[in-house]
């Protein structure tokens, strides 16, 4: 598996990085919207929508998706709130009290609130075609899979004492503390290297890093939960040894949406 995991990856970042730093804008825009909408798609499977149901949704949010790109449209200050109250408020207390998956209209709902913050977060953390703005993106899509990385292999060599049993027991605390370490880390070097037009001290940056690592684990954790509850491993077969493509930016969805939020409101 570990093999396949590799070999995968080996495939995607390449494709990634070309994307990132040599697509012009509006193919940057469908690019991002194709990761998003298939991330929808398993998220539509996951929910029990039926396939009539799964067409109409995604057709929805693309036509949504198509006329926001066309109309310039980006997200305000009453929006931004609203992700960092889900991602800060709202999930945390859902993963604790392991409230089972919503149907019907607010199913539909909380999936746009999922995926639709992460796309816009796509698009102004990258709102040229610029390598200065590659790289902001990259630097805070890299916090993710140094944090997944680290906790990964930090759990494995270490874990003892589990995060969240009922939700993903193979997660643990010591992956946890793991991660933080290794995004400390990273983070002091995208400072060293000014990936990151922020103007913020490296103190400043490490303490934003930690809860950012928490909100990616808190994205993690959710869709983990979401699998348990409709009966799944993964969220689809698309990308062999990874599952789906839910599976790989469950984090990601989480810390693109409340990075760009605290940007927007002036916290970075």
């Amino acid at each position: 598996m570990l093999i396949t995991r590799i070999l995968t990856a080996l495939v995607l970042l390449p494709l990634m990085l070309a994307a990132l730093f040599l697509f012009p804008a509006a193919a940057w825009a469908g690019f991002s919207w194709l990761i998003v909408v298939l991330a929808l798609w398993e998220y539509a499977r996951m929910v029990g929508m039926s396939v009539p149901r799964q067409a109409c949704y995604l057709a929805l949010s693309t036509l949504f998706a198509a006329a926001a790109w066309l109309g310039h449209w980006r997200m305000q200050g009453f929006e931004h709130g609203a992700v960092l109250a889900l991602w800060l408020l709202l999930v945390p207390a859902w993963l604790a009290k392991r409230w089972r998956m919503p149907s019907g209209l607010p199913a539909w709902l909380l999936g746009w609130a999922l995926m639709l913050p992460a796309w816009f977060a796509f698009l102004e953390w990258r709102p040229n075609a610029t390598a200065h703005d590659a790289l902001a993106l990259l630097a805070v899509m890299g916090l993710v899979w140094v944090a997944d990385i680290a906790a990964y292999f930090s759990g494995k060599a270490f874990g003892r004492r589990k995060l969240a049993p009922a939700i993903s027991p193979g997660k643990s605390w010591e992956g946890v503390y793991g991660a933080v370490v290794c995004v400390a880390i990273y983070v002091a070097l995208v400072d060293h290297f000014g990936w990151l037009d922020i103007k913020l001290p490296l103190w400043g940056l490490l303490a934003l890093a930690l809860p950012l690592t928490a909100v990616s684990v808190c994205g993690d954790l959710l869709e983990s939960w979401f699998k348990r509850s409709a009966g799944i491993k993964d969220s689809s077969r698309l990308l062999p040894g990874h599952g789906g493509v839910y599976d790989r930016i469950d984090s990601l969805i989480a810390v693109l949406a409340v990075s760009n939020a605290l940007r927007a409101l002036g916290g970075m």
